[in-house]
């Protein structure tokens, strides 16, 4: 385990800078808004910041400011932020994963908030200690020799916690991938997992039966989903390196596939059908997350997840969960929170919070209602 600091090299940016600058808007088509996938004005935007005013290097400092560490796990390069907090001794930290097309800058907003409440007026006394990891193959951990499922990435997050770090209790937390990938952790260590927060319920067990008529109108929903807003998902799952090659070496064509996303996945206004992600986001923070897969090669890697994933067959857990876990149940307006008679088939929910704002995101969207509820179940379970 060492100390990491962020710094890109020169030629690396001034690349990414050069082919925003140079992209071909006139010769590219306009379908009209959102209809087809990415709004093309709302890309140029995008576009025209990321060359007019956004400072990689500003943001690299201000991302420095945090504790970065990178540690071999079980033959992985890994890179995780650890936050020591004033928790009591003893008590378990809180393990925040991200997933697709998010990043550890999805926590940053929320990390102060769990780590040292009494900066907002709460005790200190409540704070956790946390860590905050680059999956692998995204960010600034290395990408696998080869595609590995969520199961392979819960045994490295498991050995980072209580290999690396010495923790013997944890808490895990997740949503989109985190939240499989967390789901195995509690699945596989139950003697490690102190507690499991969920703000993303998608992953079963193996046998689970729709009864009720909210868990069938569940189902059908799930289908419709995978019907008109999974071909990202099939692609990635089937030919990630073909859509590789068309990315890798254009980052605005990388900032419309992640940036679609955002404004599909989140909980922002919509007048006329047109996704408003400045209502939610600052340009410039999710810029920031585009940049760890532009500039540093992942938006291929971070891909081979959903591949190993479907090599693996690490879809359905294998039998219920029977760790505590709590819910954070936000609007997300395309993975919708699954009935909770539905989820605690599979998992010991002891905690479900229907949140009245925020989407997939969560932690990006509403750092604070995130960070409350994190902390509000963490503390019930561990004290």
């Amino acid at each position: 385990m060492q100390p990491f600091t962020i710094a890109l090299p020169e030629e690396r940016i001034d690349r990414v800078m050069d082919r925003v600058a140079s992209y071909d808007w006139g010769n590219f088509p306009d379908a009209g808004g959102w209809s087809a996938g990415m709004a093309k004005d709302t890309l140029r935007r995008f576009a025209d910041r990321w060359t007019g005013g956004y400072d990689w290097r500003a943001e690299e400092r201000r991302l420095n400011e945090w504790p970065h560490f990178t540690a071999d796990v079980d033959g992985s390069l890994i890179h995780f932020i650890h936050i020591r907090s004033g928790a009591p001794s003893g008590r378990p930290p809180i393990l925040l994963l991200h997933g697709w097309p998010g990043s550890f800058v999805e926590f940053l907003e929320t990390a102060p908030r769990l780590a040292f409440p009494e900066r907002f007026g709460g005790d200190s006394a409540q704070g956790f200690d946390l860590v905050i990891p680059s999956l692998p193959g995204y960010g600034f951990s290395a990408a696998p020799q080869k595609p590995i499922g969520t199961r392979d990435v819960a045994r490295i997050m498991h050995a980072l916690m209580t290999g690396v770090l010495g923790y013997d209790r944890y808490i895990a937390q997740g949503g989109d991938w985190g939240s499989t990938v967390s789901g195995w952790m509690a699945h596989d260590y139950p003697q490690a997992c102190a507690g499991l927060h969920l703000n993303m319920v998608i992953m079963g067990h193996a046998g689970l039966k729709y009864e009720t008529d909210d868990e069938r109108e569940y189902a059908k929903a799930q289908a419709r989903y995978r019907d008109y807003d999974g071909g990202y998902s099939h692609l990635q799952r089937t030919k990630p390196q073909t859509l590789g090659f068309a990315l890798h070496d254009s980052p605005v064509g990388t900032a419309a596939w992640i940036l679609e996303k955002f404004a599909a996945w989140s909980d922002v206004p919509r007048p006329d059908g047109q996704p408003q992600l400045e209502a939610v986001y600052a340009i410039d923070h999710l810029l920031t997350n585009i940049m760890l897969y532009v500039a540093t090669g992942a938006i291929t890697t971070s891909a081979w997840l959903y591949l190993g994933n479907t090599l693996k067959g690490n879809f359905p857990l294998e039998r219920p969960v029977t760790v505590p876990t709590g819910v954070a149940a936000f609007p997300d307006p395309v993975f919708l929170p699954p009935p909770r008679s539905l989820a605690q088939k599979s998992y010991n929910i002891v905690r479900w919070t229907d949140m009245p704002r925020g989407g997939h995101f969560a932690a990006m969207e509403q750092p604070e209602l995130f960070a409350e509820d994190v902390r509000a179940f963490s503390l019930a379970i561990v004290g």
